[in-house]
């Protein structure tokens, strides 16, 4: 073997094919492709294609094979000295082999206690030699099963973790538990693999499964509940059967538990629900939604443990450290935090927020309160400790989330060290972050939940902060009044007329070099998409270094983009910053994608061994490109990233709009296109606007700004926590 990737089992080896007694001996092929397990002394029966390397020559590219064990005595002190078995070296496989002959491989699967008879092998290593065999030959035949579906080697050791030497045995039997059980592996691929072994297409085990994977690809649109006769045509449609059968197995899974039926709120005349009425969640996702309004009633209904506070004279007293006099909804915000146990505030940039989140932290410290400030990401939290100068913590990390037991350290077992929460960025909470967050606030502890409610939703499903403030059950304190730079800054009055749906286009300048340098917002027309990716590079290229000393072209300055793909898409867009800012040749390469030292990148997926978290922003320190390993710095600690930890990183010179989510950034750039139509929103462009601290351009077509502004019909997302907030709790004991 001349190659193996471990990730992906992609292979280069030599192979010597059965000749006739005529052909010369020494006769190699050369063989790549994906060939998962294979090890040295096997006989293969490959399918494949020639082709011509321009440096090695003739290859036999495969496309399938079929695995047999070797049955010469040759092939079998070649197979079993491969390495293949942990404690099996050269010399032991000598020994057994000599010992056993071509019966060797039968031995070792059906009588392995006969191990013990060769000299130097104890009842130890004869048992880790049986059980390695088991497990290599259990993984070969699993992921020959599997790879015709698409199920990545890794997936299939997480089978085989989960279901040990029965799992092909479950899976030909039980092929959607995969979906249900196995991370990473949904309904289409276990769908591909029942229906290839016959399981039929109305079948009882196909429709739950396609029910419930019909749930949740509704969650992963934002909802944390369907109406039942809509989620009934929506099944039908996705499985490709009748209503009817639907029906009736919803009517299971709701037995089973597997779903949770709520009775509508829209009786007939006589007083029952409406048929098909009805909404239906997931159990997980309706226990979040129980545990949020189950907290919000239990701090509710549990008095304060703050000490005696003269509001208005604490509220006097916090004017004074400021050194002006509050407008009169920031006297509202202040007095209904210290005065109600769960408070919201609520309201767009530059309204006053941070100069009542700060009156609250200099009031509670002195009076000796225990504060605790708190936010979605990590920018958002080093944000709201900087403006405030109290300790602000992610949520994530303020909770504690425990790796090894998949939950939280701090919950309402063991809850916050607390008398007073506030949680900046709310509208960025998710049923299930917000559910564990409000589990783990004491009951005596005061909850501020801080949010513009214009931004995108969370990420996540559900719609917690839009909610709570709909069920009227928490007072909200509503900011209207432009505070910032007394009302001359050109973001936040934009940020403003977009939410009135004011399409007016903010100053537009054709040529980049002709940018103001004391603008901080304008917009840029681009006639195509490459104009817009030309001048976007201007901008980071020229511009910025030129005009704005104070900045930093890789680390200031963030390019928004609505969407992924195409030439002003994320992607693309990446490619074309890195090469033009940081031309670095000590790359390594992953999945198409260059690292490179110096280059900006996002963590994609919440890593705890790490203490990283889906969005954090870090910058590549180093690269070894032998070893296929890079060392990046987020918020100044590095850690290494292996190839298994590449595919949670990507490069962050542009990243989605809705990645912004959160945080700021000294200089922001938008590209906005007519073809990003199917993105173009007006909460997308307020939210994308707002991220900007200092500038703000916008860069393409003036008519994709107004279809954004213009649209306001952003998708509705269906919840039932607003119908448990408004349900009557039990009694409370404490």
């Amino acid at each position: 073997m001349l190659f193996f990737n471990e990730e992906n089992h992609y292979t280069i080896a030599e192979f010597r094919p059965e000749v006739d007694e005529s052909e010369p001996k020494s006769l190699r092929v050369t063989i790549v492709g994906t060939l998962p397990g294979v090890q040295c002394g096997e006989t293969l029966h490959l399918t494949g294609e020639w082709t011509h390397h321009a440096h090695h020559g003739d290859q036999f590219k495969v496309a399938q094979f079929r695995s047999e064990l070797p049955s010469s005595v040759y092939g079998i002190r070649k197979y079993l000295g491969s390495g293949l078995v942990p404690g099996v070296g050269k010399v032991y496989a000598e020994k057994i082999v000599d010992q056993f002959g071509t019966d060797t491989l039968r031995v070792l699967s059906e009588e392995s206690a006969k191990l013990r008879t060769v000299p130097g092998i104890g009842p130890k290593r004869a048992l880790a030699i049986k059980t390695a065999w088991e497990e290599q030959r259990t993984f070969r035949e699993l992921y020959i099963f599997l790879q015709t579906y698409g199920v990545s080697p890794s997936q299939c050791l997480k089978v085989i973790k989960k279901f040990g030497s029965g799992a092909q045995r479950i899976i030909s039997s039980e092929p959607y538990r995969i979906a249900r059980e196995i991370d990473g592996i949904g309904f289409k691929t276990a769908d591909k693999i029942a229906i290839n072994l016959g399981f039929a297409n109305d079948s009882a085990a196909r429709l739950d499964a396609g029910i419930v994977y019909a749930m949740e690809t509704l969650q992963e649109e934002g909802h944390t509940a369907y109406q039942e006769s809509d989620l009934r045509d929506y099944a039908a449609g996705l499985l490709e059967t009748s209503t009817a059968r639907i029906e009736v197995r919803i009517e299971s899974l709701v037995e089973r538990r597997d779903l949770v039926r709520h009775p509508s709120s829209r009786p007939t005349d006589e007083g029952t629900p409406l048929p098909g009425s009805a909404f239906l969640q997931l159990p997980a996702t309706h226990r979040f939604e129980q545990k949020i309004a189950q907290a919000i009633d239990r701090l509710e209904r549990t008095p304060s443990g703050l000490p005696a506070i003269k509001i208005d004279a604490a509220v006097q007293w916090a004017e004074g450290k400021a050194g002006f006099t509050f407008a009169e909804q920031q006297r509202t915000g202040v007095k209904t935090a210290l005065g109600c146990k769960v408070s919201i505030l609520t309201g767009g940039p530059g309204t006053g927020k941070t100069t009542i989140i700060r009156a609250l932290v200099e009031i509670l410290k002195a009076k000796k309160v225990r504060v605790t400030l708190a936010a979605p990401t990590g920018r958002a939290a080093q944000r709201l400790a900087e403006t405030t100068g109290g300790f602000a913590s992610t949520i994530h990390r303020l909770l504690r989330f425990d790796p090894a037991g998949g939950g939280f350290l701090i919950n309402d077992a063991h809850p916050l060290s607390t008398d007073f929460l506030v949680v900046d960025e709310a509208s960025m909470l998710d049923a299930r972050l917000a559910s564990a967050l409000l589990q783990a606030v004491p009951n005596r502890a005061h909850l501020v939940l801080v949010g513009d409610t214009d931004q995108l939703p969370s990420v996540g499903p559900g719609n917690v902060l839009k909610d709570i403030i709909s069920s009227s059950r928490a007072p909200v304190t509503r900011l209207h009044v432009i505070y910032r730079q007394s009302g001359q800054s050109s973001i936040v009055s934009t940020a403003h007329a977009i939410n009135e749906g004011d399409a007016s286009l903010p100053p537009a300048i054709r040529d980049v070099s002709s940018i103001p340098s004391w603008s901080d917002l304008c917009f840029i027309p681009a006639d195509s998409p490459e104009d817009t990716v030309k001048k976007i590079l201007a901008l980071c290229q020229d511009y910025v270094p030129r005009a704005l000393a104070w900045v930093n072209p890789v680390h200031d300055v963030q390019v928004l983009s609505p969407m992924h793909k195409g030439l002003a898409g994320v992607a693309n867009l990446n490619q074309q910053l890195q090469a033009h800012l940081n031309p670095n040749s000590q790359a390594i390469r992953w999945n198409g994608v260059e690292f490179r030292p110096g280059d900006k990148v996002i963590q994609l997926r919440n890593n705890y061994d790490k203490s990283l978290f889906n969005g954090d922003i870090g910058l590549v320190k180093s690269t070894d490109p032998d070893a296929g390993t890079l060392v990046a710095t987020f918020e100044g600690d590095p850690h290494e990233f292996s190839r298994a930890d590449l595919s949670d990183l990507s490069l962050a010179y542009a990243i989605s709009i809705h990645k912004s989510q959160g945080s700021e950034y000294p200089v922001v750039i938008i590209p906005l296109l007519k073809g990003h139509f199917m993105m173009l929103q007006r909460n997308l462009i307020y939210t994308a606007i707002t991220r900007g601290k200092k500038r703000v351009y916008l860069v393409g077509e003036p008519a994709a700004y107004a279809m954004a502004v213009r649209n306001n019909d952003s998708k509705q997302r269906i919840t039932h926590l607003l119908q448990k907030l408004a349900t009557p709790a039990p009694p409370l004991s404490l």
